[in-house]
């Protein structure tokens, strides 16, 4: 896929990213597009992002569960960036009405890191020892194509169909936890709506961070000391508008709450 291709997608993306209007898939367009051609056009779209203002604050694996994986019939995982413009606070209202257009909340476990972690090679070990805490988080996830209609592709291009992202005010010292069997309770307007484990990330929400430095060392890329990764979803995706209230507890880390507005 040559530039001017690249660079016309990343814009068709911007677009709707902006304007809230969702766009066919691209692979129903270009069915012979690469998984490096698309992560070309996220690198595109992220670059168009900085000129606007934006800037880089961490990095997000997706697709990690099975869960996840069977609901978008996607199943490899995938990254993407997270920009200051798409992060919150515990107890900020998230406008989700004004910023996305088909958002899904994810449980997850976000790691902030102390030190840069560069692959290839990365361990668990390494991850652990880079990491400075965890802390509970939503993930908002938004899909710029029409009705989730994507192939691996087509999220890859889609900045991982990254939305925005909540960050608990709990803080936990990931060497004090089994982050393999910590449990995770998702309420929705006072319902328990899911409830998951750390091993539905690959095995570990480790497992991914190190997935993620290992995926990115390849392109030259490291997670920076100070960046937010967040690791993947342990629970399904659940579809949120406009008045919903959403909580998240995972055991011996703390809980995270938002409300969408």
């Amino acid at each position: 896929m040559n530039t001017e291709q690249i660079q016309g997608y990343a814009e068709r993306i911007l677009g709707a990213l902006r304007e809230r209007a969702p766009i066919a898939p691209l692979t129903s367009e270009a069915p012979d597009m690469t998984v490096e051609d698309a992560y070309h056009i996220s690198t595109a779209l992220l670059e168009m992002r900085k000129k606007q203002g934006e800037v880089v604050i961490g990095k997000k694996i997706g697709i990690t569960s099975k869960a996840v994986q069977n609901m978008l019939n996607v199943h490899q995982p995938d990254f993407g960036y997270l920009t200051d413009k798409m992060a919150f606070s515990q107890g900020q209202e998230m406008p989700i009405s004004e910023q996305l257009i088909q958002p899904k909340a994810e449980g997850e476990i976000a790691f902030i890191l102390k030190k840069d972690l560069m692959g290839p090679g990365v361990t668990n070990a390494q991850v652990l020892a880079a990491t400075d805490f965890v802390v509970p988080c939503f993930e908002v996830v938004d899909s710029r194509v029409e009705n989730w209609q994507i192939k691996i592709q087509d999220t890859v291009a889609d900045n991982a169909s990254c939305g925005l992202f909540i960050l608990g005010d709990q803080a936990a010292d990931p060497r004090k936890i089994d982050l393999r069997t910590c449990g995770m309770v998702v309420e929705k307007n006072g319902e328990v709506i899911s409830t998951g484990a750390g091993a539905a990330a690959l095995g570990s929400p480790l497992n991914c961070v190190a997935w993620l430095a290992n995926t990115l060392g390849q392109f030259g890329i490291p997670l920076k000391a100070g960046e937010v990764i967040l690791s993947g979803s342990l629970v399904p995706l659940e579809p949120v508008q406009a008045g919903d209230y959403m909580s998240v507890s995972i055991g011996g880390i703390g809980s995270a709450s938002v409300k969408f507005v």
